[in-house]
């Protein structure tokens, strides 16, 4: 760039720009500069991504394959070498060594191939020049006269120039560019693989094969003296038939995007998860969403990775939308409190079958094609939201004497083989069954989170494995039964209780997960969390679940509306209740829930109109006239 005084220039140290979009590390150089990869790594041909180097072999990628002429890739893994016509490989397996099959040798008489390579002689009365490859004529004179003392200068002169007039190869070559044959009629010139005899016999001139035809080459044809070479653009490699083009699979390479990577002929797009934000051309970062309108929140505002949260001062409580504070209102009752979580179990046919009802308070995430987040219920007012900011759960409310202790919670992970992460409503029609027995005696399900992940992540140095594996992780957020405590079991007794029951639950429901024989059940629809695939064959024109079918493309139920397993679609919400995010399998109810309102409330404000101020100044929200505000 131009300097201060308008007359010199400096160089641009472009690494301090984004790290001049190299992955890994940036040099500078005076007028330019440069990507380098650490170790382990090598530079791909975009010279800006590294590529990890395999420990199964060396592949034709690596500038390092040490070839000197073709790099061919064996089906066991690394490389072999190869030369061009012409050319014979060398000892070392690398090294191309030249032959008298191209271009003589570069012999202008003849040619012998030896172990060191090939060996130019010349014709009767020529001997080789210092060169090792040119022939002159020797001093003839000199030799006749060594030969015929008698013979007079003359007469010598005389015989040259008379065996001159005679055409033979012995004579500078018979006038032939390359290979001289004496025959009866007079001598015959020919031309090496890659060139053509001339018009006038004596000249070889070098065929342009890139003039028919590309020379048979995908993308670009060089031609070279005596043969040709073909070329790929960026983003293709060259196949061991060296005339087509394959495209490069970016995405397979390990690191290639820090997210998701969608490959393309000849190039790859590098895309973030929702919260994210491309940097460069293949990293994430996450979204600061409080710097941008303090993320809508009326108080504080605390970024998260790939997320955020408000929060709200003491003596204030999160509203119901997660964006307002509002002032501590009065306990709600347990009658009002919405429909608690519940697992059970029940025998169709001497098989048992286990579920999860959410009655309510459901959120779905899919994280990607292959895995996806359900949690069911609300976390207790001690729970982990708690215990990190000082926001306020959706349960009982805040500062209540009848809440509830601590929650027990549990985390447990179960495997189901030869099946995938997919949440699909249960199709087949259940046979009679059995009434569901509830697995938990001695508590209440408070909030449950279902991982389901089955995305291959192969390990180095083992093979992956010949089928599908799903791990799902769960976590359980349990309250004890404070109605049961008596004088000989008081709230310690009770816990320990709770506690022995979720175990017992656990170990049920990883017997029922392992026979693929565990399902949610949701507004009414049962959903079997993974399925084997074969099934996931048959319904592959299908859509996720939170989603149906618009113009030709997956489409996400939006707010105030749930996907309807039992109908296929996207359907209202019911009054009184609301749902603000897309892709949902129901909706939360409102507040008071009382059934009141309208129907496809899009957030917690559509549930009915403000309320009026209470004694202590709190503005809330109602569903309907008379109705209570929180």
């Amino acid at each position: 760039m131009l300097a201060h005084d308008g007359h010199n220039c400096l160089d641009v140290d472009e690494c301090q720009d984004n790290n001049g979009g190299c992955q890994q590390i940036c040099v500078n150089a005076m007028g330019s500069y440069e990507c380098q990869c650490h170790s382990g790594f090598f530079l791909s041909d975009n010279q800006h991504t590294c590529i990890h180097r395999s420990n199964e072999g060396m592949n034709c990628m690596n500038k390092d394959h040490g070839c000197a002429h073709i790099c061919r890739e064996t089906p066991k893994g690394g490389v072999a070498c190869d030369c061009r016509p012409g050319f014979d490989l060398a000892q070392n397996q690398k090294d191309c060594t030249l032959t008298c099959n191209y271009g003589n040798g570069g012999c202008q008489h003849s040619c012998e191939d030896t172990d060191t390579g090939p060996m130019c002689g010349c014709h009767q009365k020529y001997a080789l020049h210092s060169d090792g490859r040119t022939c002159i004529e020797k001093d003839e004179a000199a030799i006749e006269r060594s030969q015929f003392n008698a013979t007079s200068v003359a007469d010598v002169d005389k015989r040259v120039k008379r065996r001159l007039l005679m055409e033979t190869c012995a004579v500078n070559n018979g006038g032939c560019d390359r290979t001289c044959k004496d025959t009866a009629t007079g001598v015959r010139c020919s031309c090496p693989v890659g060139f053509t005899l001339q018009p006038d016999g004596k000249t070889c001139k070098d065929i342009n094969e890139c003039l028919v035809n590309n020379g048979g080459c995908d993308h670009f044809c060089r031609n070279t003296v005596g043969s040709f070479e073909c070329g790929c653009r960026k983003g293709y490699k060259l196949l061991t038939d060296e005339r087509t083009c394959q495209d490069i699979d970016e995405c397979s390479f390990e690191r290639t995007c820090d997210h998701i990577c969608i490959n393309s002929p000849g190039s790859f797009q590098c895309l973030c998860h929702r919260g994210y934000i491309l940097y460069g051309t293949t990293h994430c970062g996450d979204v600061d969403e409080c710097s941008m309108n303090n993320g809508s929140c009326d108080q504080g505002c605390i970024n998260t990775k790939g997320s955020y949260e408000c929060v709200c001062p003491p003596g204030r409580r999160l509203h119901w939308n997660r964006k307002d504070c509002v002032d501590t209102g009065k306990c709600l009752s347990r009658a009002k409190t919405s429909p608690r979580a519940q697992l059970s179990c029940s025998k169709v046919g001497g098989v048992e079958s286990c579920f999860l009802s959410c009655p309510a308070h459901t959120l779905f995430v899919p994280d990607s094609e292959n895995s996806y987040v359900l949690s069911c219920g609300v976390p207790g007012p001690q729970g982990k939201a708690l215990q990190k900011r000082n926001g306020t759960s959706s349960g009982l409310g805040p500062s209540c004497s009848d809440a509830p202790a601590t929650p027990i919670k549990q985390k447990a992970r179960f495997k189901i083989r030869d099946a995938k992460c997919h949440l699909r409503p249960h199709s087949q029609v259940r046979a009679k069954e059995t009434a569901r027995q509830p697995l938990l005696d001695h508590c209440h399900v408070t909030f449950v989170t279902l991982k389901c992940d089955s995305s291959k992540k192969r390990r180095r140095g083992r093979k992956s494995p010949s089928k599908e594996v799903s791990h799902i992780t769960a976590e359980f957020e349990i309250e004890t039964k404070m109605e049961e405590a008596s004088d000989t079991c008081e709230a310690d007794c009770l816990r320990k209780r709770a506690e022995q029951s979720l175990q017992a639950a656990i170990k049920t429901l990883r017997k029922s997960i392992g026979r693929q024989q565990f399902y949610v059940q949701v507004s009414g629809t049962e959903y079997e969390v993974a399925q084997r695939p074969a099934k996931a064959l048959e319904g592959q024109g299908a859509c996720g679940a939170g989603q149906v079918l618009q113009d030709g493309k997956c489409v996400a139920c939006g707010p105030g509306t749930h996907f309807s397993g039992e109908l296929g679609q996207c359907v209202p919400c019911m009054p009184g209740t609301y749902q603000d995010t897309e892709g949902q399998l129901s909706c939360t109810p409102c507040p008071s829930s009382d059934g009141l309102g309208l129907a496809g409330a899009r957030n917690v404000s559509e549930c009915g109109g403000k309320c009026g101020p209470t004694l202590e100044g709190e503005v809330g929200w109602g569903v309907g006239r008379g109705s209570s505000c929180l």
